[in-house]
């Protein structure tokens, strides 16, 4: 069996998978923000606990955004990430 023709008869077997999670203007969004935050990050004097402190966030979930787990946070914590380092930038 052709490599071929198991993948054309296992798309047809399964359904393409959708979910709300997945949107993808949504994660073209939170990824253009992710990139913004972690450049004002890399330029700012402060450390991850400060900015969680002033963002109102928990420390894990700076670390989270830093390893790229994007998932982990919203359209809405991003955004107050952004505007608590763009306050802060020189």
């Amino acid at each position: 069996m052709s490599t071929a023709y198991s993948t054309a008869h296992a798309e047809t077997l399964d359904p393409p998978r959708s979910s709300p999670d997945l949107d993808v203007r949504e994660l073209e969004k939170r990824t253009r923000l992710m990139r913004i935050i972690t450049r004002l990050i890399a330029v700012s004097d402060l450390g991850s606990r400060e900015i969680a402190h002033r963002a109102g966030l928990p420390v894990q979930k700076i670390s989270d955004l830093l390893a790229g787990r994007l998932e982990h946070l919203n359209i809405d914590e991003l955004n107050v990430l952004r505007s608590t380092l763009e306050l802060e930038a020189p």
